[in-house]
């Protein structure tokens, strides 16, 4: 290309909801979710090949409030994952677990017993997190940034920064950074920048070293 020509670079659009075409498996969840109780960061996806724009009613099950499901940017989750919210929970601290109250009748006089359940807080998932298929993460975890979690795992503790976790219950298998690697990423924050900045750099996003994210850092 001759020096001096001016390449004009075009982000990917955060508002379009099936971003590959011909796929509507594939959706961005922030043009799609209408819930208030879920926050979302733009380019995070979903993928399944049955109905991936049911994904407020199939995969996060539930979902009564007042907790809130709040998804980070540059989120990768595959068909099958599933947030189980503070709605799921049973009391356990008598003879039976079952909820009476709901069954009506003069047992809903009794609706105090399931209004002040355990509440474990949001579910919070960094940017740049990717799960796998069959993913269950139950109510309040934290999932950092940068974790990737194997399929077919159960998350009932938080998960921290860049950490790869896997089994039933998930545990962390390793890092995928040193943790002074870990804090310059943080501190980079590529999925804060802004979309042209990005778009110039995206192969040192997905291939460079921390090195040369580093360099490119606005």
């Amino acid at each position: 290309m001759p020096s001096g020509v001016l390449v004009t670079l075009v982000p990917a659009d955060p508002t379009v909801l099936h971003p590959l075409p011909g796929q509507e498996r594939v959706v961005q969840l922030r043009p799609l979710v209408r819930s208030p109780l879920i926050e979302v960061g733009e380019f995070s996806y979903y993928d399944d090949p049955d109905d991936a724009t049911a994904f407020e009613t199939r995969n996060v099950l539930h979902h009564y409030g007042p907790e809130k499901l709040q998804i980070g940017k540059f989120c990768a989750f595959a068909a099958g994952v599933r947030f189980i919210m503070n709605g799921a929970n049973h009391r356990m601290d008598g003879p039976s677990t079952f909820p009476f109250p709901i069954m009506g009748g003069s047992w809903a006089e009794h609706f105090d017993l399931i209004s002040d359940l355990p509440n474990r807080g949001d579910t919070v998932i960094g940017s740049d997190v990717w799960l796998g298929d069959n993913v269950t993460v139950m109510p309040g975890v934290h999932i950092g940034h940068g974790a990737i979690v194997a399929t077919g795992s159960v998350v009932v503790s938080d998960i921290p920064d860049y950490g790869i976790a896997g089994g039933n219950p998930a545990k962390l298998i390793r890092k995928r950074y040193s943790d002074e690697d870990i804090e310059r990423l943080l501190t980079i924050a590529w999925w804060d920048w802004p979309l042209e900045h990005l778009t110039r750099h995206i192969r040192t996003v997905m291939a460079g070293s921390v090195d040369e994210l580093a360099a490119v850092t606005p």
